[in-house]
């Protein structure tokens, strides 16, 4: 089972970036699924696809992340894990003094007799999901400080400005021989922000899947803002009674085969807006410079048994 966690590799590559300095040369502007002629077939039956005013979505990314009120958010401090010798404390939210975005804030008491690193899954704020950066080496005996970080960048794209409710799982391992130790139950942290608050959802675009409880909708492909090529904006929405992962098989741009980076958690009766990353140096090896149309299948299995729920059929995406 894999055990090294994708948070920390993820921390790697943004610090590398950041290194690096610079984007690469972009020839391509965001550009918006188009109708005519084009047919979404689904599991059960066949969609033809309608024009979507993304009015919503621009005004949603032109607002501020982080509004007035939201620095008088808090949480309780409260001990939210207690359990094999090992004692997590959350103690604060913190709105401003992070680099990346918020950061809630961690004491970790290990009194296990093993070294430990504790690692979080199935993260979501608002019901959407969420990766956050966060992985904790605490050797036997100790205490730390830490703190789980949620990039700004993610939560503008699933345009949320304003954290009501946290939730997620602690995943802790033996630091040397990467053994399981413990999961915790699903650990559901609220803030002040008003009960009565709800968290408004961009669900336009194009649909590309709605079966089994699953629905799939592309939003825009952008390869003006990417960094690595081109990315592709998905919303899914999981609506089934099991955890997904959702994939992409069979993927080719304007008729050439590709390998994107694409998988996607999303935890029963959550959300999730993420990005079909096509590389490149994919695109400069097969001469693409201005994507115009895309087909793909959508792969979905049980996140944890790996069982397949269903593919789609091929679905044909235009671009305008």
């Amino acid at each position: 089972m894999k055990k090294f966690s994708v948070y920390s590799i993820c921390c790697i590559i943004l610090l590398a970036i950041l290194a690096c300095g610079g984007t690469p040369e972009i020839t391509e502007e965001s550009k918006q699924p188009v109708i005519e002629d084009t047919v979404v077939v689904t599991e059960d039956q066949e969609v033809a696809s309608d024009v979507v005013d993304q009015t919503t979505q621009e005004a949603q990314n032109d607002s501020p992340l982080v509004e007035s009120s939201t620095s008088e958010i808090v949480v309780e401090e409260q001990v939210v894990f207690d359990q094999e010798g090992i004692i997590i404390t959350i103690k604060s939210l913190d709105l401003e003094d992070s680099f990346f975005g918020p950061e809630l804030k961690l004491l970790i008491e290990n009194n296990n007799e093993k070294d430990i690193t504790v690692q979080v899954r199935k993260v979501s704020v608002n019901d959407i999901m969420i990766d956050p950066i966060f992985s904790a080496d605490v050797a036997t005996g100790k205490k730390i400080n830490d703190g789980m970080t949620f990039m700004d960048s993610e939560l503008e794209v699933a345009g949320i400005t304003t954290i009501k409710e946290i939730e997620f799982i602690f995943h802790i391992f033996d630091a040397e021989s990467w053994d399981d130790i413990i999961d915790s139950e699903v650990i559901h942290i609220e803030t002040s922000v008003d009960k009565n608050f709800v968290q408004e959802i961009d669900d336009s675009g194009f649909l590309a899947v709605e079966s089994n409880g699953i629905k799939i909708i592309v939003k825009k492909l952008d390869s003006q803002d990417s960094f690595w090529g081109a990315d592709v904006y998905v919303y899914i929405e999981n609506n089934s009674d099991q955890d997904v992962t959702v994939q992409t098989r069979d993927v080719s741009i304007d008729g050439f085969m590709v390998d994107p980076i694409f998988s996607s958690d999303v935890v029963s009766g959550k959300r999730a807006f993420d990005t079909i990353t096509f590389m490149e140096s994919d695109l400069e090896e097969n001469g693409v410079t201005d994507i115009n149309s895309l087909e793909l299948r959508f792969h979905v299995f049980n996140m944890e048994s790996w069982n397949t729920i269903f593919d789609s059929e091929i679905v044909s995406i235009t671009f305008e």
